[in-house]
């Protein structure tokens, strides 16, 4: 399968929209239309650090995505790339739309001098770590989140 990669446009809203749901459904976290209008609007908006790209399938339909943004390396003095969302359609798994995906944002964050790309995953992922874990090394780092 032929997949393209290109950053997110206006006209991919009911396409991404579709998408968005089927990765928080994935994950098992309630999200709203409202939520993903917040997410799609930072997207549009060049001066928002989030940014996005989406996966084309040969017949131009939308069949993933991909969101991310810099953050600062105080200890390293550098500037990374976090990659924080990353689904492909259950249909369109195998085509290389991740891997194209992640090289995607790579690319990107090579452009702009950022040292590294991070993303986190689930530890029951198996099927997209066995792709993570083909592209990238994986981190001794465990990660928390505290409620605020």
């Amino acid at each position: 399968m032929t997949v393209t990669i290109r950053p997110t446009r206006p006209e991919d809203r009911d396409g991404w929209d579709l998408l968005y749901q089927g990765y928080a459904e994935f994950y098992r976290v309630d999200q709203t239309a409202q939520m993903r209008d917040t997410v799609f609007g930072w997207l549009m908006d060049e001066a928002h650090e989030c940014k996005g790209f989406v996966a084309e399938g040969p017949d131009g339909q939308l069949i993933g995505l991909t969101h991310f943004r810099p953050f600062a390396s105080p200890l390293r003095a550098a500037t990374n790339c976090f990659l924080d969302d990353l689904f492909v359609d259950p249909a369109a798994r195998g085509s290389g739309a991740a891997q194209a995906l992640i090289d995607a944002v790579a690319d990107h964050a090579r452009a702009r001098g950022w040292a590294t790309v991070r993303w986190i995953t689930a530890d029951d992922n198996y099927r997209g770590r066995s792709v993570y874990d083909r592209m990238a090394s994986r981190t001794m780092w465990i990660t928390y989140d505290l409620k605020t």
